[in-house]
């Protein structure tokens, strides 16, 4: 794929980019382990979360700040706000989720929680490759559509957990508990595939 055509003076931007992926891996990583892992840990991995999320939040508000001191931008402003917000409301959405379980006292995943948890981790890893590129965005095009792969992945399993929490007798505090954690995992990957048509759009409006 063409590289953009205005070759860009504030490289920085690119560089707060592959940092905000980096935390959206770590925070993904630390919830697949949350979800895997043992009641006791929960606390624990919610708490490296929070860090995880507070960090992600200094560096938006870094970008913000020298969208307003910078002349020339390498590509619209508008689209750096956009994808920067996105960016960060992934790291907001797995600390949703991983809060969710903790506030619920979940004292057994189930292995739908599990499979999401390694979908939302996978997701990460392709949007960090896809923003490492950003810049010369060569053989891009694959990853994008993995990250859409994935989220219909994601959406079947929506869909065979919510219905199973409905099959024979259901506990309903079990039903609304699952749910809710569910509906958030779940928009954590649609956030993923969100922020992947944000870049895609302006790769192509900059090619």
């Amino acid at each position: 794929m063409a590289r953009f055509s205005l070759i860009p003076r504030e490289e920085q931007y690119f560089a707060l980019f592959r940092q905000m992926t980096s935390h959206i891996y770590d925070a993904a990583s630390k919830l697949a382990e949350m979800l895997a892992g043992k009641p006791a840990d929960f606390q624990k991995h919610l708490e490296s979360i929070k860090a995880i999320e507070h960090q992600c939040d200094e560096l938006t508000h870094s970008i913000s700040k020298k969208l307003n001191s910078s002349f020339i931008t390498p590509f619209d402003r508008e689209d750096i706000y956009m994808l920067s917000g996105a960016l960060d409301d992934i790291v907001d959405l797995i600390d949703d989720a991983a809060r969710a379980v903790v506030m619920y006292n979940v004292r057994e995943t189930t292995d739908y929680a599990r499979q999401f948890g390694d979908v939302i981790q996978r997701m990460a890893v392709q949007l960090h490759e896809v923003v490492s590129t950003l810049e010369r965005p060569a053989g891009i095009t694959p990853r994008l559509v993995e990250i859409h792969r994935l989220e219909n992945e994601g959406d079947d399993l929506y869909h065979e957990a919510i219905g199973d929490l409905f099959q024979g007798t259901p506990d309903p505090i079990r039903v609304i508990r699952w749910k809710d954690i569910y509906d958030k995992l779940e928009t954590a990957v649609d956030r993923c595939e969100q922020t992947a048509n944000i870049i895609e759009t302006v790769i192509i409006k900059h090619a």
